[in-house]
């Protein structure tokens, strides 16, 4: 089961308190997504795409994604062009599809309007998409198990295009993020390397080398930085063009080889991060000091968090126990995970 809460800024003792409460879901999750405005969840995993309307606390109606030929859900990521009414989902499957998802104006049911098997059918590791793109079509960059990275467009009539696909040498993506003047970063998940790559063609403009494996990782463009999970003690934040280290935010060595999501918050005033201890830490950016641990259960590994403006979502994979929070969305994952999902 499925349980879940939301907590909100609180400018008393404590800085986030807890709002709500859901429960019903089985099977594993591997990923959630917020719309931009926080006002709808997806959650997919096991059991497909699931979405929320996170103002009445309601489900959507439940949305067809062909488990058994196109594989679970693995990531995700909310994506809006230029005239476009509403935010599409666009997700990623552990057999190689990249499929999109809009709502239907008359009923708000999410219907898929495009699906594609990419490459070789390996599972896509990290979704991005282009936000400053100013035409009508829709950017995205993937990266998937097996060393490749894809940059696509999706026309204003649905169609996927290839831009360029190209294979890295010895790195497997774990995140991708677009940057301004046609560029895009790729971070190795065991290797630690940062690839700065043309978005036209795939041409590796720089590359440089964290100092551990990258559990997950965020950028700020705007600040010239990012941060890791680093696997071992915490995470660690760098420069983004020397690739120098500047601060690790410490916490307890980790137990357990599994990549623990991190994130910047309050507009990067705060770094947050997973834990093996069933907590969420918030750190100070600038000082490094801890602002709060969030209490979500006494051991559980939290695994995934996202964030944004509004509410989000915490949940742990196996018993299905989900939190929300403003600002955080977590993901709790059961200890007991695949070799697959390792470090």
């Amino acid at each position: 089961m499925l349980a879940s809460a939301v907590l909100s800024l609180f400018p008393t003792s404590k800085r986030y308190r807890r709002i709500s409460t859901f429960t019903g879901i089985e099977g594993s999750i591997h990923t959630l997504a917020l719309s931009t405005d926080g006002q709808i969840l997806a959650a997919g995993g096991t059991q497909g795409v699931r979405f929320w309307n996170l103002k009445s606390r309601k489900e959507f109606p439940r949305v067809a994604t062909y488990l058994d030929s196109h594989g679970a859900v693995s990531c995700a990521v909310w994506v809006k062009t230029k005239f476009a009414i509403s935010e599409m989902l666009c997700y990623g499957t552990g057999m190689g599809y990249l499929v999109f998802l809009r709502s239907n104006p008359t009923d708000m049911h999410y219907q898929e309007i495009c699906a594609r098997r990419l490459g070789s059918g390996f599972e896509i590791t990290c979704i991005a998409w282009d936000a400053v793109s100013t035409d009508s079509s829709c950017q995205i960059a993937i990266g998937t198990r097996d060393n490749i990275v894809q940059v696509l467009v999706l026309s204003a009539a649905y169609q996927l295009q290839s831009v360029f696909a190209g294979r890295l040498d010895n790195t497997v993506p774990k995140h991708v993020a677009f940057a301004e003047a046609g560029s895009i970063y790729v971070f190795g998940l065991y290797n630690g390397n940062v690839i700065k790559m043309n978005s036209k063609d795939g041409t590796i403009i720089a590359e440089n080398r964290c100092q551990s494996v990258i559990g997950s990782a965020a950028v700020n463009f705007k600040k010239g930085i990012f941060i890791v999970d680093n696997a071992a003690d915490g995470f660690t934040m760098y420069r983004l063009e020397s690739g120098q280290p500047i601060r690790t935010f410490t916490m307890n060595l980790a137990s357990i080889p599994v990549p623990k999501q991190v994130a910047f918050g309050e507009e990067s005033k705060v770094a947050i991060g997973g834990s093996d201890t069933g907590c969420v830490y918030v750190f100070n950016r600038r000082t490094g000091a801890l602002i709060e641990t969030l209490r979500h259960t006494n051991s559980i590994l939290v695994q995934t968090i996202a964030v944004s403006a509004g509410p989000l979502t915490i949940s742990k994979l196996m018993h299905i126990r989900c939190a929300m929070w403003v600002g955080i969305a977590l993901l709790h994952v059961h200890p007991l995970l695949s070799a697959e999902r390792r470090l």
